[in-house]
């Protein structure tokens, strides 16, 4: 599969639809990475520390949810240019089935592997 047969519409819709589930999953988790109670008449020391590990994986995980929606929305503005498609590396088209599977990718097989 060459990379001219590529569905950019598909791809374009596949990443919108992306950014939208990651927007609600941000939203859902919001309460998550709120502030720890450290009233200690209404928890323990050990409900407390186990509290604020959450907490701080909630954070994580948006964190990286963040990045994603940034790759994301990288990928849409690279769609409307020349650039998509093509290794940030090494500047080679980067295969048609790897796009498929991330369009948000931006290196080829060989380049990432380097990685």
């Amino acid at each position: 599969m060459s990379r001219s047969d590529l569905d950019i519409k598909a791809l374009e819709k596949d990443l919108k639809e992306r950014i939208t589930e990651l927007h609600r999953l941000s939203e859902i988790s919001e309460e998550s990475r709120a502030p720890v109670e450290l009233d200690q008449t209404t928890q323990g020391r050990l409900s407390r520390q186990d509290a604020l590990l959450q907490q701080e994986m909630a954070k994580e995980t948006e964190r990286r949810r963040q990045a994603q929606i940034v790759r994301a929305e990288n990928a849409l503005k690279r769609m409307d240019g020349e650039d998509f498609g093509y290794c940030i590396q090494c500047d080679e088209e980067i295969e048609a089935k790897r796009l498929e599977n991330d369009p948000a990718v931006l290196t080829c097989i060989a380049c990432a592997s380097k990685l």
